[in-house]
């Protein structure tokens, strides 16, 4: 006969040991840039976190001494295989190469490093009891924009290769989610920016791509000046518009999709983004009042396939997550950005 257990007698282990596994994270990029600020919010929430990095473009300063580092590659099978010997609540995939304009040139190296290092991180996941991926993906998936704000349900049509290999990402997931049960959240968002507003991050991307910290870079005397590409678009200022997020509300998004996906056993896709744009001119202006800063710039061609506006719509994720961004106005972002770079230059 089965003993009755009585409260006196001590805690249940086995239920502590779920309780634990629950709140076990695996956080795949987590010394970038974005994957530091999910690591903070995770740990904030009161998570036992694992970074899994690299360390290729992530950085050692980005670390958090609550959350050990495992220094390994998604190319490398047995390694990952190791690793999910232990179950984690969830991973959270944000391991990709992103500059757009040099998936174009090098595609087979993003094919390889996006593409299969996630086929890799599946089938470790696949042998593993964990079940819950939350995918960091990007709008880049929507492609030339037929109308605005993008939603989810506008048509998928990646222009460069970097938005292929997320979409490609995205259909994988759903194809495990049908067959191996590994549910999942695909995170489709811009142009992430801005840093901790608490200080507690400071390690500066490597080789910015993106159009705030290269102006960032101008203003702390890093670069000389900056190219705008086009200044005649049919916008206020002749200069493209885009979707800014801050990495600290896109860090808080992670959270909340992966609550949703344990908490309601469903995977889903949304955007995350303001709904509105800033124009190349808006953020240099606000960068040079912000820091004082005189920000040199070339006019020069447009890129091909640069749309003039491109912003996307989040009801989705207000409606099912009950995101909503909180620091993602443009001074926010320039004045937490220039924090860091004001940090890193003295």
């Amino acid at each position: 006969m089965s003993k009755t257990r009585n409260i006196s007698e001590g805690p249940d282990v086995t239920s502590h040991l779920f309780i634990r596994l629950m709140k076990s994270i695996l956080v795949v990029g987590g010394a970038g840039y974005i994957g530091s600020h999910v690591v903070l919010t995770f740990l904030e929430a009161g998570f036992e976190v694992t970074v899994l990095d690299n360390l290729s473009s992530g950085r050692q300063v980005n670390l958090f001494k609550e959350a050990p580092l495992i220094h390994a590659d998604l190319q490398d099978r047995a390694a990952l295989q190791s690793i999910f010997k232990k179950t984690y609540a969830g991973v959270i995939h944000l391991a990709s190469l992103k500059a757009a304009g040099e998936s174009m040139i090098i595609p087979e190296t993003y094919a390889t490093q996006n593409i299969n290092g996630t086929i890799n991180l599946l089938e470790a996941i696949s042998n593993s009891k964990t079940r819950i991926v939350i995918f960091s993906s990007s709008a880049a998936v929507y492609g030339t924009p037929q109308y605005l704000p993008l939603d989810e349900n506008h048509p998928l049509n990646p222009m460069n290769f970097y938005g292929f290999t997320k979409l490609e990402i995205e259909r994988f997931l759903e194809w495990f989610y049908q067959l191996k049960g590994i549910r999942y959240a695909s995170l489709r968002y811009f142009n992430a920016a801005g840093y901790d507003t608490k200080g507690r991050i400071s390690g500066l991307e490597q080789n910015p791509a993106n159009l705030i910290p290269v102006v960032m870079e101008v203003a702390a005397g890093k670069r000389e000046s900056m190219n705008i590409y086009g200044d005649d678009y049919p916008t206020p200022d002749g200069t493209g518009i885009r979707d800014y997020i801050h990495v600290s509300d896109l860090a808080d998004a992670h959270l909340k999709a992966f609550q949703y996906v344990q908490e309601q056993q469903k995977s889903l896709t949304v955007n995350l983004g303001t709904g509105k744009g800033c124009s190349v001119m808006d953020v240099i202006n606000a960068s040079s009042r912000i820091s004082g800063e005189k920000i040199a710039y070339n006019i020069v061609e447009r890129r091909a396939g640069d749309p003039a506006d491109l912003y996307s719509s989040s009801e989705k994720a207000n409606q099912l997550l009950g995101w909503y961004p909180q620091y993602s106005d443009l001074d926010s972002l320039i004045s937490s950005t220039w924090a860091v770079y004001q940090k890193n230059r003295s």
